[in-house]
């Protein structure tokens, strides 16, 4: 609205000058050269005004001439530059989507259209390593790192190809490189503090932790300086308590701060350790330290001990195993057998063992220890100490496959492995068998296929025997197998019952 009155208001004073000009009387005489030239005021400025236009007119056909080729140029690269934006959103899109093809055609085409573009880069590498060229992909990547705009991206490329490589060394530079030129970068500092860790540089491991402190969350701080600490069992009983302090729930740093102490005969703070680290998380190795808690007390001391932990977690396994495995040194026998009769239907090695040991102390009964020993070949494994695939005895700072920190987790190995399709080898070709009469246990060859008795023509179906693991039998069934062993001729049969 406003706009609209100032609009009005400069033609209504123009209208106003020009009707003022053409009411007044007078001439403009212009004398040059002996020409006179004899007009009116209102004449003189609209030639005036038409001549300013006519010279405005020239002077930007002119300039429009002269800047043509620069305009030219910049519409021509604007145009490629839309072009290749679009090969390189299509190239990333293949590459996501796992067409080859696809990337290497949109990588030529970017190619062709914007050669040394950081993306064009970035898209050279990933379609090279989509396609397997691993040489491809890091001429690429060096080509990036030997940019200031891209070193960091080249690096990390060059990391990752290294590590598929299984080159350690140039992996532990690229990532020292990238660390150091851009101390933010995570992957570099995570990578650097794990090639520490494996050459068991804890100094140095640690005060490059201390300088990624503003860079990790407060947890992830916590649990790995605390992971660092306790990596020297040898170490002062400091560290072991700060160890506690920074993750109160890890098991090795529990128990040897426990230990500590109770060398030093500070046990109620032992204890009090322990037990906040047995109630986050029950571990045998802290029932061990609950039981050598007080040196030279008596069995049944520990007994009362480790039941009144056990106490704290009721129905867990590891409290069960704890009380049973102190009762059985106590010769509570009565109550080593209360303790694992829950567990007796699915028992676990651990159970099987002891449940063996139980036999040859209370009753002196080596047959029935043999059938729990040998239920423990085929019971259900025990949480062991794992990271990356490696079972240990003991828990380890750091994973000896990755060298990652803290990568050691209480559980049953295998856990959580990445299920595969099984690859079966190609049957053989059928083979027709009259129909005999076969006794109920024969052995039918792999592969072969045989003919029903029946009236009329009869497709062959192929009979393929299974081999069937064989079940926890028990110490009852284990009698019944072996009676029924003796009776048969032929071991190999019972194989296929």
């Amino acid at each position: 609205m406003i706009r609209v009155a100032f609009y009005l208001i400069l033609i209504g004073a123009i209208a106003y000058g020009v009707a003022l000009l053409a009411d007044q009387p007078g001439d403009v005489i212009v004398t040059w050269q002996g020409l006179r030239m004899k007009t009116s005021l209102l004449v003189l400025g609209a030639a005036t005004l038409a001549a300013a236009i006519a010279l405005s007119f020239v002077f930007g056909l002119i300039r429009w001439i002269v800047r043509s080729p620069i305009v030219l140029s910049r519409l021509l690269r604007n145009r490629r530059g839309v072009r290749a934006y679009e090969a390189i959103s299509r190239g990333l899109i293949a590459v996501g989507a796992g067409d080859i093809a696809a990337a290497q055609r949109f990588t030529a085409e970017v190619q062709r259209l914007a050669p040394g573009e950081p993306l064009a880069l970035l898209l050279g590498a990933q379609a090279a390593q989509l396609a397997g060229d691993r040489d491809a992909a890091e001429r690429a990547f060096q080509t990036m790192a030997a940019r200031p705009d891209t070193k960091a991206l080249g690096l990390h490329g060059l990391f990752i190809e290294a590590q598929r490589r299984n080159d350690a060394g140039n992996a532990r530079a690229y990532a020292e490189e990238a660390a150091r030129i851009t101390p933010s970068l995570g992957w570099a500092g995570t990578a650097v503090l794990e090639a520490r860790c494996r050459d068991g540089d804890w100094a140095g491991a640690l005060d490059l932790l201390e300088q990624q402190r503003r860079m990790l969350d407060k947890a992830t701080y916590r649990r790995r300086r605390a992971a660092l600490e306790d990596s020297d069992r040898d170490a002062a009983k400091e560290f072991a308590l700060e160890a506690n302090k920074l993750a109160p729930d890890l098991v090795p740093a529990a128990a040897l701060a426990g230990r500590l102490l109770a060398e030093g005969g500070h046990l109620r703070k032992a204890n009090r350790i322990i037990d906040s680290a047995w109630r986050a998380n029950p571990h045998p190795e802290l029932a061990r330290a609950y039981a050598e808690l007080r040196s030279g007390e008596s069995a049944r001391d520990k007994l009362k001990r480790i039941e009144a932990g056990a106490r704290r977690v009721p129905g867990h396994l590891e409290g069960a195993l704890a009380v049973a495995s102190a009762a059985l040194d106590a010769q509570e026998f009565a109550k080593v057998r209360g303790e694992l009769a829950p567990y007796l239907d699915r028992p676990t090695r651990r159970v099987c063992v002891l449940m063996a040991r139980l036999e040859r102390a209370e009753r002196n009964d080596e047959g029935r220890a043999r059938e729990w020993m040998a239920r423990a070949l085929n019971a259900p494994p025990d949480p062991q100490w794992t990271a990356d695939g490696y079972v240990s005895d003991r828990w380890l700072p750091v994973s000896p496959v990755t060298g990652r920190i803290d990568a050691f987790q209480w559980r049953v190995p295998l856990t959580g492995a990445i299920a595969a399709p099984i690859i079966e080898p190609a049957l053989p070709a059928r083979v027709s068998v009259t129909p005999a009469p076969r006794e109920q246990n024969a052995i039918i060859p792999a592969g072969a296929s045989y003919v029903r008795s029946a009236p009329g023509p009869v497709k062959a179906e192929p009979v393929i025997p299974l081999v069937h693991a064989p079940d926890d039998p028990g110490p009852d069934d284990i009698e019944e197998s072996n009676a029924s062993a003796s009776q048969d001729s032929s071991g190999w049969r019972k194989i296929f019952q």
